[in-house]
């Protein structure tokens, strides 16, 4: 019953055998995965945001609120846009601010509610919102077929920003802080397709995502070595913006006083103009 000793013997060397091969497979699984480097890339990862100049209400000797929009469809301002769908450690900054938002890092308010009063949008309801509702027909069908297209973060093709320009008398400069972000999506016609405008999503508040946008890297396609993030892609000022809005007793943008394009961006670029001689004749002597 007992078996015989050649038996016993295959048998504890089938258990040893099967001891050491436990480890050399946990070892396999356990193994890193390939970088794509023939170094570790880690500095934008464990980078913190670029500490910006402590500015007093008293240094402040003249300011200006401003709201700017960028069109990701301009060269320069495409590494906001691309790429579509994330590429390795690359992703655009909507699928940053989704992620970000989703995860509870990064609160969002309604488009109405740029000065950020309001209580922020639960997140799961907010995408909710983005989604369309298209109904078609099918051949040999009497009724329509409605689909639920969900959001993509591809949609996203400008971005409104909130700063406030200003004179600080303590460091003698002119001086810029973003307050708020917000994206915007073009809006088509279902049945016929016709462009009717940009629809604007939802606002976040800047100094918030910050750490978030410090964390993910831009593609630098002049140094791939010298890696930025979507912070210093704002800070830095490394975008193209038009002004269409100004502070107004009236809140009205330029659109609403300026209905040429043409006489709109003239305006727009008068305001910027403005702005930069303020600070050559606030120190011309």
């Amino acid at each position: 019953m007992g078996g015989t000793p050649m038996t016993k013997y295959i048998i504890c060397l089938t258990a040893i055998g099967l001891l050491f091969s436990l480890p050399l497979s946990a070892q396999q699984e356990e193994r890193e995965r390939p970088r794509d480097s023939f170094y570790e890339r880690r500095a934008v990862e464990e980078r913190t945001p670029v500490e910006l100049p402590y500015v007093r209400e008293a240094d402040i000797l003249w300011s200006k609120r401003i709201w700017q929009v960028i069109d990701v469809r301009e060269k320069i301002n495409q590494p906001l846009y691309f790429p579509e769908e994330p590429t390795g450690q690359y992703k655009s900054l909507m699928q940053v601010l989704q992620e970000a938002i989703l995860a509870g890092e990064v609160r969002a308010y309604g488009v109405d509610d740029e000065n950020f009063q309001d209580d922020p949008i639960p997140p799961r309801e907010l995408f909710r919102r983005f989604s369309r509702t298209v109904s078609f027909m099918q051949d040999g069908e009497t009724t329509p077929t409605t689909v639920t297209i969900p959001f993509e973060p591809s949609e996203v093709i400008r971005w409104r920003i909130k700063e406030e320009w200003f004179i600080d008398s303590r460091r003698g400069m002119l001086d810029v802080r973003i307050i708020g972000i917000s994206p915007a999506r073009e809006v088509t016609d279902d049945q016929t397709g016709e462009f009717l405008g940009f629809e604007p999503l939802f606002w976040v508040y800047f100094p918030e995502t910050r750490q978030v946008l410090a964390n993910a890297p831009v593609y630098n396609r002049m140094n791939s070595a010298q890696r930025i993030s979507f912070d210093d892609f704002f800070v830095r000022r490394f975008f193209n913006a038009t002004i269409y809005r100004e502070e107004r007793p009236d809140n009205r943008v330029i659109s609403e006083y300026f209905e040429d394009p043409i006489d709109a961006l003239l305006e727009g670029q008068r305001i910027r103009e403005m702005i930069r001689n303020f600070e050559m004749d606030l120190w011309h002597y």
